[in-house]
């Protein structure tokens, strides 16, 4: 299993103010969030309890460009979210963000764990390739970054 985690500290945030944005996303909002970085990230198709949500997200981390679609596997308001991605088929990668409250503002939890299981774990070797130490690198570099320009799209958001 390999396990990518960022954590990242924003005041002036609350937890469900950030999956009430992710579950609702517009392209023009994501964009919005990290101009010429985040270049896509909306709802393709749409259930009520959001679980099931196809989502399409299009994203530079660091030098890769991501594109991929997203399905909503689990939503806990205000606290997680987790997206199990897929390409033609559903792929052995969640993301999880998860949400803590305080006084101030939020603690941000953003882990990618890519991984098979049983056997299929020997294929875990060719994942290594793709989610790289370099790209683990980018990828915190890319989350402490983009939380923290997140709580400015969220104050002008109606």
């Amino acid at each position: 299993m390999i396990t990518i985690m960022s954590q990242v500290r924003v005041n002036g945030i609350r937890g469900v103010q950030v999956t009430d944005f992710l579950l609702n996303c517009t392209d023009r909002e994501y964009q919005a969030w990290w101009p010429g970085t985040h270049l896509a990230f909306h709802t393709v198709e749409h259930h009520p309890s959001h679980v099931g949500n196809s989502v399409y997200m299009d994203e530079f981390v660091g030098q890769r460009r991501i594109k991929m679609m997203g399905i909503v596997t689990q939503v806990v308001p205000g606290k997680r979210i987790v997206w199990q991605m897929k390409k033609v088929v559903r792929l052995p990668v969640r993301l999880v963000l998860e949400l803590e409250d305080d006084a101030a503002g939020a603690t941000i939890t953003h882990t990618i764990r890519a991984g098979f299981k049983g056997l299929g774990r020997l294929l875990d070797l060719f994942l290594r390739i793709y989610f790289s130490d370099e790209f683990a690198r980018a990828m915190d570099e890319h989350a402490q970054t983009e939380f923290p320009r997140l709580r400015d799209v969220l104050d002008t958001r109606v």
